[in-house]
C-alpha cells in the first residue's frame, strides 16, 4: 500500500492497515463512483480484540463532541458503532438501506428522537453510508453531534464532515483515487470493472 499515511499517534498506522488487505484494480463502489482500491472491509470484524484499541481511540474522538447513541450503517459500520457505544455505554442503533435511502427501523426512531448522535462507519470513501446514516438520524429527528471512522480514504472522504456539517474524526487517512462515470480514467482507457472479492 503507497504511503501518505497520517494517524492518531495512539494507533500503529501499519497494524490498522494489516487489519484491512487491499486489492488494486478498477472497482465500482456503492456511491456509483469508481475508484482503484478495494478493502476487504469484512476482515476488521474477524478479530475484534485486534480492532479494540482503534474502536477505543474513535470512541474518545466522537465523545468530545457530546453523544448520547451512536448510529451506523449495516453492515460494518454497524459493527463499528456497536463497538464504540460499547466501550462508550451509549446507546446504539443502525441505519440499513432501502431503495438507495438509508434509513433507522422503526423502533430506533424513538431511540434518537431528541437525542445526540455520533454517525460511525468502518471506512469513508465517497461517504454515501455515513452520510446517509446522518441524514435518517437528522429525519429522526436526532442532532448529530459528529461523524467517525476508522480510515478516511482519499480527497473526498475529508470533505464528508462539512457535508454532514459536523465534525468528523478518524484514525488515518489513506490516499486513493475516486471518481464519477464520466471522470473515469480506467473506464476511457477502456478497462473492464473487476468484480468485488467475494
Amino acid at each position: 500500500m503507497g504511503g501518505g499515511l497520517s494517524v492518531a499517534a495512539v494507533a500503529e498506522p501499519e497494524s490498522l492497515l494489516d487489519l484491512v488487505p487491499a486489492r488494486r484494480g478498477h472497482f465500482e463502489y456503492e456511491s456509483g463512483h469508481h475508484g482503484d482500491l478495494w478493502l476487504d472491509l469484512d476482515t476488521l470484524l474477524l478479530r475484534p480484540r485486534r480492532l479494540q484499541p482503534y474502536v477505543s481511540q474513535l470512541a474518545h474522538q466522537v465523545a468530545l463532541h457530546g453523544l448520547e447513541v451512536v448510529c451506523g450503517p449495516l453492515v460494518g459500520g454497524a459493527f463499528v458503532a456497536h463497538s464504540v457505544a460499547a466501550e462508550l455505554d451509549v446507546g446504539f442503533c443502525y441505519s440499513v438501506r432501502r431503495d438507495g435511502v438509508y434509513e433507522l427501523p422503526g423502533a430506533f426512531g424513538p431511540a434518537v428522537t431528541g437525542r445526540r448522535v455520533a454517525g460511525v462507519d468502518d471506512v469513508v470513501n465517497a461517504g454515501s453510508a455515513v452520510l446517509g446514516t446522518a441524514a435518517a438520524v437528522r429525519a429522526a429527528g436526532g442532532v448529530l453531534t459528529s461523524v467517525g471512522a476508522l480510515l478516511a480514504l482519499g480527497d473526498s472522504a475529508t470533505a464528508v464532515g462539512a457535508a454532514a456539517t459536523v465534525p468528523f474524526e478518524h484514525l488515518a487517512a489513506m490516499p486513493t483515487a475516486l471518481w464519477t462515470v464520466t471522470d473515469c480514467p480506467l473506464c476511457a482507457a477502456g478497462d473492464p470493472l473487476d468484480p468485488p472479492p467475494s
